[in-house]
């Protein structure tokens, strides 16, 4: 009986230490791919549930979990760039009352770790996606930034004009993208694409948790040792507006990208205000994971042709079947486009194929060192766009619009190779093309965090409309 009271005195005891009260301020420091940021929640603890808050973009987002003993999740839906993301957390409490685990961002199944303490963050913090927490605000006017137009506040750019702006501070929706009374709206079609069709690439993903670690010769090389191969679904969108004949071959926009609302209605406004050419978007779903070693990294982060011609071989010819429409073989009628490493694979798939695509929208491209595998012709990836390869090559026929904010990302992130600042990035790329004389437009975004959605809403119809320069419009 003494046993048996001294097992029960034994467990209960345990049950007290990892049991803990969680109700109270928390900061959430997280890494993603070696992309740190914290984010401050307020949690309550009733009985075996979690309620509460979590910040996110000066957002409060509604938090739900569990708690069963020592172990802990909870997850939290946020809107961002037009699509919900869900960030689901799962961990454990230790005896000094701190939480540790794994977190897992959809529906990009971007995994990362995460420790969680007790207390308010720093001041300044509120997000926790892709270290855009409290990254400095950058100045415009900084010395060796491109000369730029101020614009008033709210303006945006003429449609017309080449050359660098400055946008902001407020960032009103523009018209065009919220659906308008008496105006077609398009149809999207949905469906999947498996690794097991794919020649271009059968998958893979690096272990949960785990980056990897700059070579000792070279910060600018990262060794990963823990990608392997796994198998993908992705999902692919295809808009099709209302005024699109069947049978004629569509202009159209290629991008990596989730559902788009945004993108939709634009496109219908603009289509019917014959702004720009009556055109399909196709929106390619990514692989999984992120940054090197992983399926989205692999994809969009790899200095070559081979997204566009995956997109080519693979996507298209789908796209086509599902959503039953023919789509233009001319360059000039193809435009890429993308955010954060969806831009600087946009900016890719244009450049390795002029053949395929002319025109190239970016929010926030990712121009930096995230190439993986190593390859010795592009030793900093996309950094070199602007290093080496626009001012060292004969100029293409590419028409750019780029954009950037203020409080955009800046990762020094284990590798310390000083190409990991999205601003600096995307102000060099501004830079050597107004050198070579390419047609582009570029915007410097006060007030605007990393692919910022409002001013993706702000600016998206007249980026539209800048890009489809030259391009026929039917007549009615």
């Amino acid at each position: 009986m003494k046993i048996l009271l001294a097992i029960s005195a034994l467990l209960l005891t345990s049950s007290v230490l990892t049991a803990q009260d969680l109700t109270g301020l928390w900061t959430i420091s997280t890494n993603m791919g070696g992309n740190e940021s914290d984010q401050e929640c307020k949690f309550v603890e009733t009985g075996n549930k979690i309620t509460g808050t979590c910040k996110a973009q000066d957002k409060d987002l509604q938090v739900t979990g569990t708690v069963d003993g020592n172990k802990v999740t909870w997850r939290y839906d946020n809107e961002m760039y037009g699509a919900v993301f869900t960030f689901n957390y799962s961990g454990k409490v230790d005896d000094a009352g701190k939480i540790a685990g794994t977190f897992l961002l959809g529906p990009f199944n971007v995994d990362g770790l995460f420790t969680a303490s007790r207390g308010a963050a720093p001041p300044g913090t509120h997000s926790a996606f892709m270290a855009m927490a409290g990254p400095p605000t950058r100045d415009p006017h900084t010395p060796g930034y491109v000369a730029a137009k101020d614009l008033p506040d709210g303006a945006v750019p003429p449609a017309n004009a080449d050359g660098n702006f400055i946008l902001g501070p407020t960032h009103t929706p523009a018209p065009e993208v919220t659906a308008q009374s008496g105006v077609p709206q398009g149809k999207v079609f949905e469906f999947e694409m498996k690794s097991t069709d794919s020649k271009i690439y059968p998958g893979i993903a690096r272990d949960p948790g785990t980056f990897g670690t700059p070579d000792p010769a070279d910060p600018a090389k990262l060794i990963v040792t823990t990608s392997h191969p796994r198998p993908y679904t992705r999902r692919v969108y295809v808009y099709v507006p209302s005024q699109y004949k069947a049978g004629t071959a569509a202009p159209f926009i290629a991008g990596e990208d989730v559902p788009d609302p945004t993108l939709y209605h634009a496109l219908d406004n603009l289509i019917a205000q014959r702004r720009i050419p009556v055109m399909i978007a196709i929106l390619v779903g990514p692989g999984g994971g992120d940054a090197q070693g992983s399926e989205r990294g692999l994809e969009l982060n790899t200095m070559s042709g081979r997204y566009a011609e995956f997109v080519e071989t693979e996507v298209l010819p789908r796209a086509e079947a599902e959503a039953h429409v023919k789509l233009t073989h001319d360059p000039n009628g193809r435009m890429s486009m993308g955010a954060s490493s969806g831009g600087g694979a946009a900016m890719g798939m244009a450049w390795y194929h002029p053949d395929l695509y002319r025109r190239v929208l970016t929010y926030s491209g990712t121009f930096e060192n995230q190439q993986w595998p190593y390859n010795p012709e592009t030793p900093h990836g996309a950094w070199e766009f602007h290093e080496h390869l626009i001012s060292n090559s004969p100029v293409k026929p590419i028409r750019i619009w780029l954009e950037i904010g203020d409080r955009d990302s800046f990762n020094p992130n284990v590798m310390r190779d000083n190409m990991h600042d999205s601003v600096v990035a995307n102000e060099r790329m501004a830079t050597v093309l107004a050198d070579k004389g390419y047609h582009y437009q570029f915007v410097f975004v006060r007030n605007a965090g990393h692919a910022d959605g409002e001013v993706k809403k702000q600016t998206l119809p007249e980026a539209l409309e800048y890009l489809w320069q030259g391009y026929p419009i039917s007549v009615k």
